[in-house]
This record gives structure tokens, sequence and C-alpha cells, in this order.
């Protein structure tokens, strides 16, 4: 095992400035998420660490080694892929086993490798059947399985549950939770779906274009996100958001107003940190879970209610997605459902103005 540095690594692809100085330090035993839309060069900074992808600048380090110019097969890394790549001729046992072979480990070696990984994913049935026997979780267990007998330093994932279903993505989710803390290898790995990154990374790294946007633990991204992208990125459903401005009263008290009349009032703890910015457009954000009705909301609500208007419903179960209007913006809310409005009503809902978001207009940075 081993701590992996992404050292301002930069990639280009002709005038295509795919990663731009990339500065990751991924401890050794975490489990780091590379999280971000397509095209942001999370896969791409992945593939430069397992040496599929030559950098054009800067330094990667796996343990105290620096690998820019070492093969792939000699940084002792193991690599699972959104392809299961299984070899369709042969059988789960020697899927596994292909790669102890090629380094010409000894027969008892080799199987008992594969005999411990097939028991950790609970394949151990599965060994002599060939893939196209085994349903799409099956096969990607035998991926991981493959990969797990390498026994390497690192694991590199590259989006290994998206060919899955909802139901299977899930159990094969906390299956992989389960196998890192077992194992306790360190792990980089790359999804498009925040609710992977919030739910298997001790932190996250959140890219856009090619440019690292914050890296923190989940919970860190979900509270103080740096900046609007994030904020949008992190959370489902994502985060509301409102243009307006910052407005103060002569007794000090400062208001969130919206461009479309919404009003809240700003904590007292915040005021000292946001007089500066009175008077500056900036952006709102609201989380749907911060929006309650006034019968689910405990404490004071002065300060804190906008009128709305709902137009949609989303029945739940439990909850409701309620989409409503504040007068030229839409907003959702996630409420009870002993609460739920119905398409049209107009209602007073609270918003928890602790767990408002306030981001500059221009440089979309957080104010606080």
């Amino acid at each position: 095992m081993a701590r992996v540095t992404i050292d301002h690594v930069v990639k280009k692809y002709g005038d295509v400035l795919a990663v731009n100085d990339l500065n990751i330090d991924i401890h050794d035993q975490e489990f780091l998420v590379l999280v971000g839309p397509s095209g942001c060069g999370k896969s791409t900074a992945l593939r430069m660490v397992a040496g599929l992808e030559e950098i054009t600048g800067g330094d990667i380090y796996i343990g105290d080694r620096r690998v820019n110019d070492v093969a792939p097969k000699d940084r002792d890394i193991a690599m699972v892929f959104q392809s299961y790549a299984l070899y369709p001729h042969m059988t789960v046992f020697d899927n596994m086993a292909f790669g102890l072979k090629l380094r010409k480990r000894p027969k008892a070696e080799i199987e008992r490798r594969v005999k411990e990984a097939a028991e950790l994913l609970g394949i151990q049935m599965l060994l002599q059947r060939k893939p196209k026997q085994l349903s799409g979780g099956q096969r990607q267990r035998v991926a991981l399985g493959r990969a797990i007998v390498r026994e390497p330093q690192v694991f590199l994932m590259d989006e290994p549950l998206s060919n899955l279903d909802a139901k299977l993505r899930v159990e094969t989710r906390a299956g992989l939770i389960k196998l890192h803390q077992r194992l306790q290898t360190t792990t980089v790995y790359v999804t498009h779906d925040q609710v992977e990154a919030m739910t298997m990374g001790h932190r996250i790294a959140v890219m856009k274009e090619g440019l690292l946007q914050q890296l923190d633990t989940p919970q860190a991204l979900y509270d103080r996100p740096a900046n609007l992208f994030v904020a949008g990125f992190i959370g489902s459903p994502a985060m509301n958001f409102l243009p307006g401005q910052l407005v103060q009263e002569p007794g000090g008290t400062i208001w969130a107003q919206s461009d479309d009349g919404l009003r809240i009032r700003v904590p007292e703890n915040r005021r000292g940190a946001l007089e500066k910015h009175v008077g500056r457009e900036v952006t709102l954000g609201i989380r749907p879970e911060n929006i309650y009705h006034p019968a689910d909301f405990r404490g004071p609500t002065d300060g804190k209610v906008g009128h709305v208007k709902v137009s949609v419903v989303e029945l739940l179960g439990s909850s409701v997605n309620a989409y409503v209007s504040t007068g030229t913006h839409e907003l959702i809310a996630i409420l009870d459902a002993e609460h739920a409005p119905k398409p049209g009503e107009t209602l007073d809902l609270v918003f928890e103005a602790d767990k408002l978001h306030i981001f500059d207009k221009t440089t979309e940075q957080a104010l606080v």
C-alpha cells in the first residue's frame, strides 16, 4: 500500500488542455473519488496515474517513487474499467489468475490468491463458469477479483458500476465499501455520479474542465461548497439558485433578497462576514431539504418565510418533491408527505436561514 501524489500535472491533446495543474495528495489506505461531469478530465487523470496516458507536465509519485517514465506493468497498480474486459473463452478462475500466470507466480500461490479473492467477493461457486454464464454484477465482481489477486499498492477504478442496473449498483457499491474496509488498499475511484462519490469516498476531488474545484470530505463539500459549481453538483436534487443581493437595514440586520422578492434574514452570527458585501450582486443557494412546510419546522419562522406557488408535486412515499415558484424562478422543496401541497396551490414555506449559501455573482466563489 502507498500514498499517491499528483504534483502539478498537466495533460494536453494538441491545443486542448484536458487536465490543468492538478495537485492531489492521496493518503495511504485512502479511498479518494474523482468526480465531475463528462469531459472534466477525471478519467484522464486516472489513466495518467496508471501510466496509460503520457503526462505533458508535472510529476506523479506512487509511494516515494516518481513513476512518470515507469511502464504501467511496473507501477504495482491494478485497474478496474467500466467494461469488464473479461476473456470470454476463459473460466472465471483463469480470468482472475491470468495476470499472476504472466508474472510466473507459483501454481500454489495462484490458487491461494484466487480462492481468497473469490471468497471475499462471494463468487467461489462461479470459478468454473465462463463470462457468458454470468450476470452483469457477477462479471463486475470477477473484474474486481482479477485486480484483488494482484495485491497491488494502489487500486484504480474507472466508473466500474456504470454498466449495472440501479438496484445492483447500490448493492455493489456497498460491497466495494466493505471490500476497502477489509483490504485497506489505497484506492482512486472515478465516477460522474455524485451519489456514488458521497457514499464511498473518504475525500472527494470535484473537477470541471480539467481544473480541480474542491478537494474535501463528503460532508464538507455538502456543507461548505467552495463555489457555485460544487454547490450545484453535490446534492440530489441539486441546490436551488436565485439571483439577488444583500441589503442592510439601518439597525444592522442583513437580508438576502432575490430579484423576484424573496427575502430571508441572514443570521446574526454571519453578519460580520457579510457586511462588506452589502449591496453586491450575489447568487443565493438553498438546498431542497432545507425548505420546510411551516408545520414541520421547529423554531421561530420570523424572517424565513417565502410565499410560493406550487406547479408540480412528485410523490416519493414518505416525502414529496414540490416544484414551487417564487415569482420568476422555480425551486424544488423536499416536503413531508403528510403536508404535501397540491399543484396550483399557493402557500408559505420556511427557508432555513442557517443553511443559506451566498456566492459572488461574478466570481461564483462562496462568500461565507
